[in-house]
């Protein structure tokens, strides 16, 4: 593909496998190390600051951090992206995930039930800000599980989250635990079933979810999930549409 760098290729049997099992995955970004700045950079400016959307500071970040901005439109995940989706990509949110010791459960769910997308097209990628593993509560994900919408139901109230997925609806014994080295992520569907447990480990989990979309898609801007200065990035190609509002990168300060 003329339209991705010929390290972040992705084979037909890399897409295929994306097809069927709705994830892909992990890969590098960048490494352990430089990861290690790029998370100081986070902590003295993003934990330390008020974000752009007043009702949750810890979503778009990269509407004001460059250090946040130019994590989420690394080649290295974009260019994967535009192997599944084509060559015109559209960021239209980023959500960091903090889990203290101690942190709740999010139980199982498939992201489009809560997003403000139409047609609800997207593949999410997480990126490991700290080391995630099976102790500090990575994101479990049950493959195939992105082929079949499922009813969501009201979570019981000690959950993160306030719907999950009946246990009627899957088999827990199929889930896969998704464990990554900081700099590292893995692409997944809006509809696949994943979670995270309790954070049980005396040490933090912090991950960035970085959510693209198509320029054929609606992002509903003033909404539960987002807020009416919302802007995407066009990360990639361009929009004929015009649907969409976009912003570049956030000055240095």
């Amino acid at each position: 593909m003329p339209f991705v760098q010929p390290e972040y290729q992705l084979s037909r049997a890399d897409v295929d496998f994306f097809v069927a099992n709705g994830y892909l995955g992990p890969y590098a970004a960048v490494t352990p190390a430089e990861m290690m700045g790029i998370r100081a950079k986070i902590e003295a400016t993003v934990f330390k600051t008020d974000g752009p959307n007043p009702r949750r500071p810890m979503q778009s970040r990269h509407m004001d951090q460059p250090v946040v901005y130019d994590l989420v439109t690394h080649p290295a995940i974009i260019d994967r992206i535009a192997c599944l989706f084509g060559p015109d990509i559209v960021i239209w949110t980023t959500n960091f995930w903090l889990k203290n010791p101690g942190g709740a459960e999010i139980p199982w769910h498939q992201d489009i039930n809560f997003w403000p997308l139409e047609p609800p097209v997207n593949i999410s990628a997480w990126i490991a800000i700290d080391e995630v593993t099976t102790e500090n509560a990575c994101l479990q994900i049950i493959p195939g599980s992105h082929r079949e919408l499922l009813p969501h139901t009201r979570a019981p109230a000690e959950m993160a989250i306030h719907e999950m997925v009946a246990p009627t609806a899957y088999d827990a014994d199929q889930a896969v635990n998704i464990e990554l080295k900081p700099g590292e992520f893995f692409l997944f569907s809006e509809r696949l079933l994943h979670r995270s447990s309790k954070n049980t480990s005396d040490k933090r989990r912090l991950g960035l979810s970085i959510r693209v979309t198509l320029p054929v898609v609606h992002i509903f801007q003033n909404t539960a999930h987002l807020h009416p200065g919302h802007t995407a990035i066009l990360a990639k190609g361009k929009d004929v549409m015009g649907f969409n509002r976009y912003a570049g990168r956030p000055p240095s300060t």
